[in-house]
């Protein structure tokens, strides 16, 4: 049995309804965080796009999604193994609306880190994301809402499946953009300089 409660189905109509509306008020507490940070509310060139395809140029983090919304889906397949493994060690499973919103509280707070002075500094000195000058809001909030969708996709599909669509989209990511979720870790953490001349080589 999963650590994780999974039978949404069979829960109470009013559970359902009381962790919705707090994953949404989280969710909005979120956006009013960036706002306050002076993000942009969507995409300063005045429109918005569902996808954007190029990895590296103005528009990047800017609209609903891009190739970087593989890496938080992902994040989504993380946060439901976390999620697994905290159930199993206290030996109590998780309410699937109380890790639901713990994943999102996860998220957003990166969200909010992503978009400091700091972490953008750090991007532009040391990955392929040169030109990265943070998130849109409306960005940030459909990234938190592609976590949402892998939280729910490792609630509903078998082990092996998730993380070969984990392993899968990693290899499409690189493929068309030389970046994703490992390699974006990695550049924050541990540059390397012959990775970032060879993402750039096609830019």
């Amino acid at each position: 049995m999963s650590a994780i409660e999974t039978d949404v189905a069979a829960a109470p109509r009013k559970g359902l309804l009381f962790w919705g509306a707090v994953a949404l008020a989280i969710t909005a507490g979120f956006a009013l965080i960036l706002l306050a940070m002076g993000r942009d509310p969507i995409c300063p060139c005045g429109f918005v796009e569902l996808w954007h395809g190029a990895s590296n140029d103005s528009g990047t983090s800017q609209h609903i999604s891009d190739w970087y919304s593989l890496s938080h889906v992902i994040h989504g397949f993380l946060f439901y193994g976390a999620a697994h493994l905290i159930g199993r060690w206290r030996g109590a499973p998780l309410g699937f609306g109380v890790a639901l919103a713990l994943a999102i509280l996860v998220e957003g707070g990166w969200e909010v880190l992503e978009n400091s002075s700091f972490i953008i500094d750090r991007y532009r000195e040391t990955t392929a994301s040169d030109a990265y000058g943070g998130d849109s809001v409306l960005n940030s909030m459909a990234d938190i809402g592609f976590m949402a969708l892998g939280f729910l996709v490792a609630r509903v599909a078998p082990a092996w499946l998730v993380v070969a669509a984990a392993i899968a989209m990693e290899l499409v990511a690189l493929w068309v953009i030389r970046d994703n979720l490992t390699l974006n870790v990695l550049m924050i953490l541990w540059p390397i300089d012959a990775i970032r001349e060879w993402q750039q080589s096609v830019r």
